[in-house]
Order: structure tokens, then sequence, then C-alpha cells
């Protein structure tokens, strides 16, 4: 029986990796892949999208890590490459505004109110914010970017980031005041 070496320590593991060393990157494809595809989700409501964006990505991260320096946590290293291809998928396959006009949207979802709001039904809320809003509100509020690092990143200004989080903010407000009024709620996604 051939003994296996387990990869106990992150750092060797993506040494390994950045070696080209396959069974490495599987094993930090791995570790990190559900994180990711949720990071991913947060941006592109299609999940079948979400993990193509999160793949390609993948490919990213394997591609550059030879240039991790090993400062701050790899995570959060692979996490801001997960959220600039999301970025750039959007820009992509849809037009994203960052103005004041709030979108109708086609599909409505249909969500039961119940005294707390699982994670699903939060997700559609935030799908159902325009995609400037959603992307700006994603980036602060849950990735915890500032947002010079937002407009940097998007090519708007701090103050239209600033603008588009409040407007988000406000939109699911309301939402959440309707659902707590209604046993359920139709929201436009």
């Amino acid at each position: 029986m051939k003994i296996i070496k387990l990869y106990k320590n992150e750092n060797t593991l993506i040494k390994k990796a950045a070696a080209e060393d396959r069974d490495a990157q599987e094993r930090l494809y791995n570790k990190y892949a559900p994180k990711m595809l949720s990071v991913c989700r947060q941006y592109i409501k299609d999940l079948q999208f979400a993990e193509d964006v999160m793949v390609g990505a993948f490919l990213k991260v394997f591609k550059y890590l030879d240039t991790f320096k090993f400062e701050g946590s790899f995570e959060g290293w692979v996490r801001r490459i997960m959220v600039r291809e999301c970025i750039t998928y959007l820009r992509k396959k849809q037009h994203i505004v960052f103005d004041d006009e709030v979108y109708e949207r086609s599909a409505p979802k249909h969500i039961t109110s119940t005294p707390d709001l699982d994670i699903e039904q939060v997700q559609l809320l935030i799908d159902a914010l325009p995609e400037g809003y959603k992307i700006v509100f994603v980036m602060y509020a849950i990735e915890g970017y500032k947002h010079f690092e937002i407009a940097e990143q998007l090519g708007i200004s701090e103050n239209t980031s600033r603008s588009q989080l409040f407007k988000a903010r406000k939109m699911l407000q309301e939402k959440l005041e309707k659902i707590k009024k209604a046993d359920s709620v139709t929201i436009e996604s």
C-alpha cells in the first residue's frame, strides 16, 4: 500500500500548486470552490453562469499563483480574483448602468414572509436590485470594499459608489417593509 502525504500546511500546498502540481491544485480548488461559488453567486443571478465564472477565475488563480506573496489571506487573494472576474463577466454580458433609473425586470419571484428571511430569500432581494446598485451593495456590504476601491474597480467616482449604495439600501429597506406588511410579496427580478 502506498502512503500519500497529506498537505497540512496551506503554504506548502500553495507552493506545490504554483509549481503546477495537479493534486495540490485540485486540493486548493476543492477547499475554496464552495466559498468562491457563493461569492460569484452574489454577483451573478444564474447559478450555472456563476459557476462558469468561478471556474474561469480559478484558472486565473492557478495561472498567477506564483505572484501570491504570502502576505495576508490566501482566501482573500482568491476572493478578489473572483470579484474581478464577476465584474468582467457582467460588463461583457450585461449593460451595467450606474444612474438613478430603476429598471423594470421580468419573471417575478414570490417570497413568502417568515419571521426571519433565509439566505435564499435575502439573495432574491439582492438579485432584484438593478445591476449597478447590486454590484456596489455586494462589494461594500458583503465583501467589505471601501468606496475608493469600488470606484477604482468599476471605473466610477466615489460619489457614484456612495450614491448607488444608498439607493440599494433604500430599495432593500422598502422591499423588507413590504414583506413585513404582507404574508407574501412579489419581487421583480
